[in-house]
């Protein structure tokens, strides 16, 4: 079991509250301060809380941490950074800020693997693989479409009942961006499902899980059925009226991750919340839904 379950569990701690006490060196298991969360020990293991012992190791650092253990690093990835760096060479990315978490954490030379990517501009649960056995398992789970992904998304008009998009994608649709594929063409397969969560009229807060992984399916299938989603200044068409509301990003946000664990293959679930921005996106579609009734009882 993993120790930070087991933690909740023997002292009705939250499980971020079990994950953090573990991580200042407050909880010894068997006898001896374990600083892991992800350890697997048995169910019987003894456990000692100790709360008021000083803080064993402080790691300042711009990551956010979800999960983590010997082989897997989940985080949760703010929108506006990249994930790698590109040809610019950007030093702020995703990576580095892993890298130099895990540097600082276990005071020695740190090595990750990249399995996927977010978009700069979308937000949420993306994980890293700590060992090259794990790397290839995770790499593997993604090529055979075994990671269970939740999106949250907030798309342009009213999406009224759930659907399946299966429109195939090519890299290149004649302006080197994205698309679906056209008669004639081959594309690779792309399965997109997707719910209504909450309608706004001009637009729609919508949970999307996918079956495929492409890069760029939602933007692009969304778009393709009349719904970009808010704030996607790159699939949106030129043609479209002007958007329902100015946003500061593409309303995208990976709010779940899961999979068999690489190594025990027991589930690892994680779930990033909210962002504010995305947040507060909503609470103003939220105002002006509010707003519509009382504008037409005046009129």
């Amino acid at each position: 079991m993993r120790l930070d379950l087991l933690v909740s569990r023997s002292f009705g701690l939250p499980r971020r509250a079990a994950r953090d006490a573990i991580r200042a060196g407050r909880i010894d298991a068997g006898g001896v301060p374990r600083d892991e969360p992800g350890l697997d020990v048995p169910e019987d293991t003894a456990l000692s809380h100790h709360p008021d012992r000083p803080q064993r190791r402080r790691v300042r650092s711009r990551l956010e941490v979800l999960v983590e253990d010997p082989h897997l690093l989940i985080v949760d990835k703010p929108a506006g950074l990249l994930t790698v760096r590109t040809a610019a060479h950007e030093k702020d990315t995703l990576v580095a800020r892993a890298l130099s978490y895990l540097q600082h954490r276990y005071r020695r030379r740190a090595w990750i693997g990249v399995v996927h990517r977010l978009d700069k501009d979308t937000s949420g649960t993306l994980v890293f693989a700590r060992t090259r056995e794990a790397l290839r398992n995770l790499q593997e789970k993604f090529r055979a479409h075994s990671i269970e992904r939740e999106y949250l998304a907030i798309v342009e008009r009213d999406v009224r009942a759930p659907g399946v998009f299966h429109a195939p994608l090519v890299a290149d649709r004649g302006d080197r961006r994205r698309g679906v594929a056209r008669s004639g063409e081959v594309g690779k397969r792309a399965v997109t499902r997707y719910r209504p969560i909450e309608r706004f009229g001009k637009a729609t807060l919508v949970s999307v899980r996918l079956e495929t992984g492409r890069t760029h399916q939602i933007r692009v299938h969304f778009a393709e059925a009349g719904h970009p989603v808010l704030g996607d200044t790159v699939y949106r068409p030129r043609s479209a009226p002007p958007p329902p509301l100015e946003v500061p990003r593409q309303m995208l946000h990976a709010q779940m991750l899961g999979f068999g664990h690489p190594k025990t293959q027991e589930r690892v679930h994680a779930a990033s919340p909210l962002p504010a921005d995305f947040a507060a996106v909503l609470d103003e579609l939220r105002r002006g839904q509010k707003k519509r009734p009382e504008m037409s009882r005046g009129a």
